[in-house]
């Protein structure tokens, strides 16, 4: 691996997410060469990069002059996308960005035109779905053991509300539940099925929510998740298959999660999509539901050093950001392309005007997205080695 040159990248955005980010990037892969870290506050950049020892902290202009740095990592909030992502592509250099894309179809079919005029790849998290969890069970739906998916039924709650109180960045555009933590399910749902082909929904706004007594924000200040903070609706694949899908966004905190998927000849049950280890059970007739071991690497266990103790599962958070420098270095495209990325956004966006117009909405994009090879693992010698998860990045 160490014959091609490494991708000089740099990140863009310095909150919470990240430290994960950042850790990874500097220590976990190969191919990539972080060298610098930049955001709005240039206090946060220096102290990200004091940290995980990033050599250098730049303004955004710097970044975008600076010829030798070819992928940005861009890490701000869903309404801060279009413009990060425009003004990076506009100055020649490959972007990965965190779900989602933009917060509209117009926006977002601008940016994929600048890409592809510029030939330059967009990259689109969430890249969970690049992990063992999803690639397993990829890997056993590929391989026929529950025949022919015919249907899909995901879940996900939480006090979103709530939510905005600790993390701001909630109370803008792309704020609501199913942006914010539904996009994994379409995603994980997208991955392991194909593009889907119709969407039709019913939505509901989140309540006016005012501070409580135990946040840091004033008492009595209130404000609106904005958009459908509650969607539920059901979509149709072009395989065929049909899905069912409910995000709620107006209840209580206690989060639970539901993906299982149904085939001819059996049943499939995974875990959080949110992360990327999530269990992938089994069930086939006359025999119990059983737990399937992981055929890829990238299961989320977090590395042994971690000095923000923050973790929430997504250790190996970055991993689309290094398949995709590997896709530049060989020549093909990147599996959580900007395809996939919008592809996942319209689902979401047709949801919510199938919502507030009572019709089916009709997809307008597609993509294609080849599964990582299987047999290749993070650790080795029950995790006493690093593994050669890379390598599944490469082909």
């Amino acid at each position: 691996m160490e014959t091609l040159k490494k991708v000089r990248t740099a990140v863009i955005g310095c909150g919470m997410i990240s430290h994960i980010y950042i850790r990874n990037l500097k220590r976990m892969f190969a191919i990539i060469d972080l060298v610098a870290v930049c955001d709005r506050s240039p206090e946060n950049a220096k102290r990200q990069a004091e940290a995980y020892g990033v050599p250098r902290v730049m303004t955004m202009e710097e970044i975008a002059a600076d010829e030798s740095i070819e992928l940005v990592v861009n890490l701000t909030p869903a309404f801060a996308h279009y413009d990060v992502i425009r003004s990076m592509l506009l100055a020649g250099k490959h972007v990965w960005t965190e779900k989602m894309m933009t917060t509209t179809l117009e926006q977002g079919r601008e940016l994929l035109r600048i890409a592809d005029e510029k030939g330059l790849c967009l990259g689109v998290a969430p890249d969970t779905v690049l992990g063992a969890g999803v690639q397993t069970a990829k890997n056993i739906i590929d391989s026929g053991l529950i025949g022919d998916v015919t249907s899909c039924v995901v879940s996900i709650n939480r006090n979103q509300s709530l939510n905005s109180e600790i993390f701001r960045f909630l109370r803008g555009e792309g704020g609501a539940l199913p942006f914010d933590v539904g996009i994994y399910h379409i995603a994980a749902m997208t991955a392991l099925l194909g593009p889907v082909t119709e969407v039709q929904a019913f939505g509901a706004p989140a309540p006016v929510h005012e501070a409580q007594l135990f946040s840091a924000n004033p008492v009595g200040e209130s404000w609106q998740v904005p958009g459908n903070n509650l969607l539920v609706g059901g979509l149709k694949f072009q395989s065929g298959a049909l899905a069912m899908v409910h995000f709620n966004g107006n209840t209580i905190g206690e989060e639970k999660n539901g993906f299982t998927v149904y085939g001819t000849r059996g049943i499939l049950s995974l875990g959080d999509p949110n992360t990327f280890g999530g269990y992938v059970r089994m069930t086939l007739p006359e025999a119990d539901e059983v737990e399937l071991p992981k055929t890829h690497g990238y299961d989320g266990t977090p590395p042994t050093d971690k000095p923000d103790g923050i973790d929430l599962g997504y250790g190996h958070r970055g991993i689309g950001v290094a398949e995709m420098a590997w896709s530049i270095r060989k020549g093909r495209p990147n599996r959580c392309s900007k395809e996939f990325g919008f592809h996942a956004m319209e689902i979401l966006l047709g949801m919510d005007e199938s919502a507030g117009t009572g019709k089916i909405y009709k997809m307008t994009s597609t993509f294609s997205m080849r599964p990582l090879p299987a047999g290749y693992y993070s650790t080795l010698g029950h995790g006493a080695m690093r593994g050669d998860a890379e390598r599944s990045l490469m082909e």
